[in-house]
């Protein structure tokens, strides 16, 4: 069963910064994409960014310029960097991958808040 462990949340004032890791159990080679997604209260979750595994990037437009996700092979973590954060950025961060046979896996999620 794959795990995947998010940690790096918090709590940051406005214009700050947060680097979110996603820890896999095992290799990240065998998830055709990797993403982080977030869940405010009240609101749907919503896709953050994404890297699929030849390495393109997809992010909302909401957060496109500040946020950069990447992936470290290696150490099969995948990181979401977070800049210029604003108070609407305030979630639940959640990790997910989608492997090749269509199974989808979520981990338990990181607490973000960026107070104004």
């Amino acid at each position: 069963q794959v795990q995947l462990v998010e940690s790096g949340g918090g709590l940051v004032q406005a214009g700050g910064s947060l680097r979110l890791s996603c820890a896999a159990s095992g290799s990240i080679f065998s998830f055709s994409a990797m993403g982080w997604y977030r869940q405010a209260p009240g609101k749907q979750r919503e896709l953050v960014a994404a890297i699929v595994s030849g390495g393109s990037t997809n992010y909302a437009r909401s957060v496109k310029g500040r946020f950069t996700i990447s992936r470290d092979n290696a150490k099969n973590t995948v990181y979401l960097q977070m800049n210029s954060l604003k108070p609407e950025d305030t979630a639940v961060y959640y990790c997910n991958a989608d492997a090749y046979d269509l199974n989808t896996f979520w981990g338990q999620g990181t607490q973000v808040t960026v107070s104004s």
